[in-house]
């Protein structure tokens, strides 16, 4: 096969919904050519936003339940969005939802569990891309970085902006990328708290002050100057940098303010100068909607790198196009996760097969 349709699974941790999109991917000329064919981000209820928060903390056997219910969820959603287009895809691609994300500690669970989604949407499922990655020694993220090397290549970097933002580049003719650090998982706390769901262009923040001792705590942890590979979960940003914003007892507007400085800082500390003349920098995820955040990231990158933020679709299904590629490569049983990039032993096809 050279053309495939793939229905993609994204759930990330700012828990806004499920982005789901179809997507058509077809080789040719030793190329892939994408395109998203229908896409929408499907909202959870408060009973879901409760249930996956509070996953962390939960027993063992309310985990697995957890974890099938989620599937059965998951599946259901994807046979109606199949339903409705008419399109029948010749696999589902799941990423789940992250709960523990711990790679020192060689741990990391996405919910989702392949079988009762397979049973529920009634076509194939690819899932658990991490697994076999951290069996080999790797940290299983971050796993974009393959799809940016072959669908985004016309961009110097791609720098993701979701809860934790993180960036892609080829550098020295190898993929390199990690988490640069918290995103929206600070700046949607923040706004939770003054009542929005989301610091809508980044008003809010404009109109606060830069607080210089926060933003020194928010730079402050070791992980900042370590080098990669490395990645984060919810538990670091949890104990870290939203514990700075928590103890600060600065205004709303003041903390989004820093904590926009703050991810600004970080994203210059990871984007190396690669060659002469101006470097294209692809922005997605739901920061780049942030007007106020994606003018001080052009501020502080300055003249030699160009942020670009795409048609709103890549935007905001990304990730759920290159997930669905992922599984895409799995099929085929080429590389789909990088160790130059995770640290494994070595490249590797992860990802589970389950057929409905």
């Amino acid at each position: 096969m050279n053309t495939y349709h793939v229905v993609g699974l994204m759930s990330g941790t700012s828990l806004d919904g499920v982005d789901i999109a179809l997507c058509r991917f077809t080789y040719e000329n030793r190329n892939w050519i994408y395109k998203i064919l229908y896409a929408n981000t499907l909202e959870y209820d408060h009973r879901w936003i409760g249930c996956l928060r509070d996953a962390e903390t939960t027993t063992g056997r309310n985990l697995i339940a957890l974890d099938h219910d989620y599937g059965k969820h998951l599946g259901q959603l994807a046979k109606k969005f199949i339903s409705e287009h008419g399109i029948r895809p010749d696999f589902v691609s799941s990423h789940g939802h992250t709960i523990f994300h711990q790679p020192q500690q060689h741990i990391s669970l996405q919910l989702g569990n392949g079988a009762y989604l397979a049973a529920h949407a009634g076509v194939p499922v690819v899932c658990d891309f991490r697994t076999l990655d951290i069996a080999l020694g790797g940290q299983g993220a971050p796993l974009v970085p393959i799809g940016d090397e072959l669908l985004f290549k016309e961009y110097d970097f791609c720098l993701n902006l979701g809860g934790i933002a993180n960036v892609s580049f080829s550098e020295s003719g190898r993929r390199v990328a990690f988490d640069t650090g918290a995103c929206n998982m600070l700046l949607n706390t923040l706004a939770n708290e003054t009542g929005l769901p989301y610091d809508q262009d980044g008003q809010l923040a404009r109109r606060g002050t830069l607080q210089q001792v926060l933003l020194q705590e928010l730079n402050a942890p070791a992980y900042f100057s370590a080098p990669y590979p490395k990645s984060l979960g919810k538990e670091w940003v949890l104990y870290n940098s939203l514990a700075s914003l928590a103890a600060s007892k600065a205004s709303p507007a003041d903390k989004l303010h820093t904590a926009c400085h703050h991810i600004a800082v970080q994203v210059k500390k990871a984007l190396p100068v690669l060659h002469q003349g101006q470097h294209r920098v692809l922005l997605t995820g739901g920061g780049a909607f942030n007007v106020y955040l994606v003018e001080l990231l052009q501020q502080y990158l300055g003249a030699d790198f160009r942020v670009e933020v795409p048609a709103p679709e890549i935007v905001s299904f990304k990730e759920a196009l290159i997930f669905a590629f992922l599984g895409v490569l799995r099929w085929r049983g080429e590389v789909n996760c990088l160790s130059s990039v995770t640290g494994a032993s070595h490249d590797n096809v992860g990802g589970a097969i389950y057929y409905g």
